[in-house]
């Protein structure tokens, strides 16, 4: 192989195109309607883990929903940050969709604006935190139970993604 052999960079295209692939991630308002969430689809999708195949909402809702939600689901009565909703598994005996879903993730806008402000990031570095724990939790990942594997994991992904650490 000679140094102005191309191969080298192709196989690294090949490799961030298909990583980004994956994932398709879709941003939504809690109702079903796309809503703009410039570059978190595709920040997540490129820094998934390798686990990560499939499709992932990622729903946008106020602090009002998110309380009730953490009240049906969790019996919490009150505002969180982030819930992750995994999918339910494909029953036996039926076919997988060809592109599985691995569930929802639901943050909450209003607090995670706040959080935004009280760490000095700005809101879409915020929504991809969340949306980046969000995901960990779908994957199976339980920061309340395995000794530290969640955290470590999420620490060197936000590195990756350029988020801060702490």
């Amino acid at each position: 192989m000679t140094s102005d052999d191309p191969a080298p960079l192709l196989r690294i295209a090949t490799s961030r195109a298909s990583r980004a692939t994956r994932l398709r991630v879709t941003v939504t308002d809690g109702r079903g309607r796309r809503k703009p969430a410039p570059g978190l689809p595709a920040w997540l999708a490129g820094l998934a883990p390798r686990a990560a195949v499939g499709e992932v909402v990622v729903a946008l809702v106020g602090d009002r929903k998110m309380r009730d939600l953490n009240l049906r689901f969790r019996a919490i009565d009150k505002v969180t940050d982030v819930l992750s909703f995994p999918a339910d598994p494909v029953p036996a005996g039926l076919s997988p969709a060809p592109t599985p879903c691995l569930g929802d993730i639901v943050i909450a806008t209003g607090r995670a604006a706040r959080q935004a402000r009280a760490a000095g990031l700005t809101e879409s570095e915020e929504w991809r935190r969340l949306a980046l724990h969000g995901l960990l939790h779908l994957l199976g990942y339980d920061h309340a139970r395995d000794d530290g594997e969640m955290e470590r994991l999420e620490r060197r992904l936000r590195r990756r993604g350029r988020l801060p650490v702490n």
